[in-house]
């Protein structure tokens, strides 16, 4: 009783809630010396300045409870901080981390929450008891002494002072240190900012690609049927694909389908999917990104030409590019919102329902774009219970020790993946038509894979894992003998160092022999003259960036350097 009584005594001391306040306020700074891969001035500069600044805010009132209350926005960035350094090792909060709140939906979000317990649990510990203290001081109006209040001052000052000298000493140590993009929490508050930015341009897209056309005309016989598939795949590594050499059984179908081709060197140009697939299905790369806000999708270049289309999707609307460019359909279906449900999880198997009716309307020339949600966590929903494969596939929980089941249930979704794929194929082969489809992932996904113990995707810093898809073209026996030169020059490319955000669009309007002045031959890689381009990656200010630029670790290069592939 004694020691709870001394608790209390301690507590109710306005002096030391004003230094726990403090101490609380300049938390995830301290944990961001220990994860960010700064110069040593650089981290003292990181941690002095926010503290010298929050240490002046702090004496600005008697009541350190007001104050607190007042700083609530900066204990907001410090939780959400301190559960991305949990989910991902280190980064501060991105651009596209603000952009995934408003993008992801709430089925994601929950299933995501569930296993970031132990992080929730820490933020909760740290942050509610102080705001509950703060409320009690204000509610109880009680206040620091003016002495107090002054001798703080003085040392605030103090400290703020050394801490411009600490930030020149960063500066001298390191020429590319920037504040904007280096000091937590300005570079929250910067990155903040900007996605309200990209939201206000999202928004205005309707207006400001209106009148936007790609001039597309075909180049195909007029009259002879033929029929183009493709598949935007979700969350699925090459790694874990057979036909790029795993060990296990996760492509039983489509390592015996003649008339396949998949591409082994292939990487993604972003890991997070609200960047990656409007980039697949559109002109813009990471190299020329911002073309997004004034450019229309393939659907449209399609629909030029004068083919039939249709979008067809098992993810719900993101409000974003994704529905943008699906809706340019002829008939576009996002089967999850067809219920009132947010629980509702159709299988990947009822988007072949849609392209079945689909064909069954015998268009002439028809194009079908497929986004599934192939092996999106959590993965053993991602597959019926009767075809399992691998096990045990549970428990899910996103913890290290049940790595083998998280990968037994990752197995399992590739399985199926491969399962659709294959149905997918013999639907086309069916048509007896000229036909071709073509299929990668947004992106990879890491699931404990080294000695980080990283998991999920769309970290700031991408790893290996989450970077290197699949690729593959299927092309009917039809289409191979009226276009043989297009099979001869895919089979030729299929070993090069390949940017899937760079070739997929082009690929496609090669395959359609869909021509306009936006297709660029050089990275179709069913069209000669293929050309190897350096390997960038999209980072959250929409700049390209070399790989070795991006901060990515020893384990990622060197599995690059495994899979020979150039970087």
């Amino acid at each position: 009783m004694k020691l709870f009584k001394n608790i209390k005594n301690w507590l109710e001391n306005q002096e030391h809630l004003f230094y726990l306040f403090l101490f609380i306020l300049i938390v995830p700074n301290m944990v961001l010396c220990f994860t960010e891969p700064l110069p040593f001035m650089a981290k003292v500069a990181n941690v002095l300045l926010p503290f010298g600044c929050y240490y002046l805010l702090m004496t600005l009132s008697r009541n350190c409870g007001k104050m607190l209350w007042i700083l609530f926005l900066f204990l907001f960035f410090g939780a959400f901080q301190i559960v991305l350094l949990y989910l991902f090792g280190q980064s501060i909060i991105a651009v596209d981390m603000f952009l995934n709140l408003v993008t992801t939906n709430s089925s994601e979000a929950l299933e995501l929450l569930d296993n970031l317990t132990p992080a929730i649990i820490a933020v909760i510990i740290l942050y509610v008891p102080a705001l509950i203290l703060g409320t009690i001081s204000i509610i109880r109006k009680r206040k620091l002494t003016v002495e107090f209040i002054r001798r703080e001052r003085k040392r605030a000052f103090l400290v703020f002072g050394i801490s411009l000298l600490s930030l020149v000493g960063a500066y001298v140590q390191d020429s590319g240190y920037e504040l904007k993009s280096d000091l937590y929490p300005l570079n929250v508050c910067y990155n903040v900012g900007l996605a309200f930015q990209r939201t206000a341009l999202t928004q205005d897209y309707h207006r400001t690609s209106k009148d936007f056309t790609f001039h597309a005309r075909p180049t195909h016989p007029e009259g002879k049927r033929e029929v183009y598939v493709m598949v935007i795949g979700e969350t699925s590594r090459a790694l874990n694909w057979q036909l790029y050499g795993y060990e296990r059984e996760t492509n039983p179908l489509l390592s015996r389908q003649t008339g396949l081709i998949a591409f082994p060197k292939v990487l993604t140009e972003s890991n997070t999917t609200h960047k990656s697939v409007p980039m697949l299905m559109s002109d813009a790369t990471a190299c020329n990104y911002n073309s997004i806000y004034h450019q229309k999708g393939i659907i449209t270049a399609f629909k030029e030409a004068g083919f039939r289309t249709a979008f067809f999707s098992n993810q719900r609307y993101n409000h974003s590019f994704i529905d943008f460019f699906g809706m340019e359909a002829d008939t576009y279906d996002f089967i999850k919102e067809d219920s009132v449900s947010s629980t509702y999880n159709p299988s990947d198997d009822e988007l072949l329902k849609l392209v079945e009716q689909e064909l069954a309307k015998g268009a002439t020339k028809q194009f079908i774009v497929l986004h599934t949600y192939g092996s999106h966590f959590n993965y053993r929903e991602r597959y019926p219970s009767e075809d399992v494969f691998f096990t045990p596939d549970y428990p899910m929980e996103a913890e290290r020790k049940y790595r083998d089941n998280l990968v037994n249930a990752y197995d399992n979704s590739i399985r199926y993946t491969d399962d659709f794929l294959s149905r997918l194929i013999r639907m086309l082969e069916k048509q007896q038509v000229d036909a071709a489809m073509l299929y990668t992932s947004d992106h990879g996904e890491d699931i404990f894979d080294d000695s980080r113990h990283l998991f999920l995707h769309a970290s700031p810093v991408p790893s290996y894992y989450q970077l290197h898809v699949p690729f593959l073209i299927w092309m009917s026996d039809d289409y191979r003998e009226t276009y043989p030169e297009r099979w001869n020059t895919a089979i030729e490319n299929k070993d090069k160092n390949i940017s899937s955000s760079s070739s997929f669009f082009p690929t496609m309007l090669s395959l359609g022999g869909i021509e306009t002045p936006y297709r660029d031959d050089s990275q179709a890689v069913t069209a000669p003259h293929y050309v190897l381009k350096p390997r960038v990656y999209l980072n959250d200010h929409n700049d390209p960036r070399p790989l070795d630029d991006l901060g990515m670790k020893k384990q990622d290069f060197q599995m690059l350097e495994k899979r020979n592939i150039k970087y």
